[in-house]
C-alpha cells in the first residue's frame, strides 16, 4: 500500500515536475526501460547485487554521454512543465539510475518514501545533507527499515527542498550559455555534463539505499 507521505500537490508546478521525474525514472519513458527492468537485466549478467549496481551506473553514465539519448526517450515533449528538454532528460535518466540501484538493494521503489529518496539522489551530497538535517543517517543498514517510519511532514519538507534545488539548477546559466556560444561543442559539453550528473546520481544512490 502506498503511503500519503510524499506531500505532493498536483496544483503546485514544482511538485508536477518532481512527479514527472519520479514517474519517468521509475516506470520508464519511451526508450527508457523501467527501473525494475534495468535492475533485472543487469542482475542477470552480474555475479552479485553489488556488481549489478556498478554495472547499472557504468552503463547509464556511458548512455548519458552519447548524443541522441534525449530523442531516444520519446514522449519527452509532452512534459507538463517548462524546463529545458535536455535537463529534463538528464533528470529522468538520473532518477532511473537511482531507482534501479534502490530496486537492487531491495527497496519498494513504488512507495512514496522511496520515490522521494530517488529524487534526493538528483541533488547529490545536498540530498544527503537534507536527510541528516531531518535526523536520518545515511549509509547505515537501519535506513531500509526506518524509511517507512519517517513522519509524512518530514517528506513534505524534503520534497519542497528537492524542488527548490532542481529548479535552481534549471535556472543556472553556465553550461547553457557555453552551449549557445559554441554550438559545435554544444553536444560534447552537454554529453559530458549529463554523464557526470548521472554518475553522481548513481553514486549517491549507492550511499542512500543501503
Amino acid at each position: 500500500m502506498h503511503s500519503a507521505s510524499s506531500g505532493s500537490d498536483d496544483s503546485d508546478p514544482i511538485q508536477k515536475i518532481l512527479k514527472w521525474i519520479a514517474d519517468a525514472g521509475i516506470n520508464g519513458l519511451g526508450g527508457l526501460p523501467s527501473a525494475e527492468q534495468v535492475a533485472k537485466d543487469h542482475l542477470s549478467k552480474a555475479d552479485n547485487v553489488e556488481d549489478a549496481i556498478d554495472s547499472v551506473i557504468a552503463w547509464r553514465t556511458t548512455y548519458a554521454a552519447g548524443t541522441g539519448f534525449i530523442t531516444g526517450l520519446g514522449g519527452i515533449a509532452a512534459m507538463p512543465f517548462t524546463i529545458p528538454v535536455g535537463l529534463a532528460a538528464s533528470y529522468a535518466l538520473g532518477a532511473n539510475t537511482a531507482a534501479a540501484v534502490a530496486c537492487l538493494r531491495g527497496h519498494d521503489i513504488h512507495s512514496d518514501q522511496v520515490r522521494t529518496m530517488v529524487l534526493l539522489c538528483l541533488i547529490g551530497t545536498e540530498g544527503e545533507n537534507i536527510l541528516k538535517t531531518a535526523g536520518i543517517t545515511v549509509g547505515t543498514k537501519l535506513l531500509q527499515s526506518t524509511i517507512k517510519k519517517i513522519p509524512g511532514k518530514i517528506f513534505i519538507e524534503i520534497n519542497k527542498k528537492i524542488g527548490f534545488r532542481l529548479i535552481t539548477k534549471a535556472g543556472q546559466k553556465g553550461v547553457v550559455n557555453i552551449m549557445k556560444i559554441v554550438p559545435l561543442l554544444g553536444g560534447f559539453i552537454g554529453g559530458t555534463f549529463d554523464s557526470i550528473f548521472v554518475h553522481g546520481c548513481g553514486k549517491t544512490a549507492k550511499r542512500i539505499f543501503s
